[in-house]
């Protein structure tokens, strides 16, 4: 029996060895899964804070696409009035080119008369100075055939 108790203390050591063993081993585990559970909340947290970030970047994205937005329909409003202005000025400018041809046209037949009418002027001026010069002439003939005339009458007359 002595045996027996022997084996069955034996036994026993072994068990409780066993135990110990596996309770270490039971402690390590519980530790690893601590210093994991730590680590994974601390990713979480990380994690989380991040997402924060990409969130609070998404609305301010989001806030700063829709102002774009805004500016770019109010750029096309003033780009329209812009052109509808430029449009109204060609039109403007196309009309005014228009009337300064036909100014330089109405110019050039203008100074075109002038000079024609100077060349009259001046033929006339030519013409009025031979007949004041004939009319001199003639002048200066009847001048001379009155006194022929007054010497033929005072020559019958004596």
């Amino acid at each position: 029996m002595k045996k027996v108790l022997l084996e069955m203390e034996d036994q026993r050591s072994n068990y409780e060895q066993k135990a110990k063993e596996t309770l270490q081993k039971v402690l390590e585990e519980k530790m690893d899964a601590e210093q994991q559970l730590r680590s994974v909340q601390l990713s979480l947290a990380l994690a989380e804070r991040k997402c924060e970030e990409w969130r609070s970047q998404y609305e301010a994205l989001k806030e700063d696409w829709r102002t774009l937005g805004d500016q770019h329909r109010e750029l096309e409003s003033q780009l329209h009035v812009l052109q509808c202005k430029l449009q109204r000025a060609d039109s403007r400018d196309s009309q005014m080119n228009q009337a300064l041809r036909l100014l330089e046209s109405e110019h050039q037949e203008l100074q075109a008369k002038i000079e024609h009418l100077q060349g009259d002027r001046e033929q006339q001026s030519s013409d009025t100075r031979d007949l004041q010069g004939l009319l001199q002439k003639q002048s200066l003939l009847h001048q001379e055939q009155e006194k022929l005339l007054k010497k033929g009458q005072q020559i019958y007359s004596h």
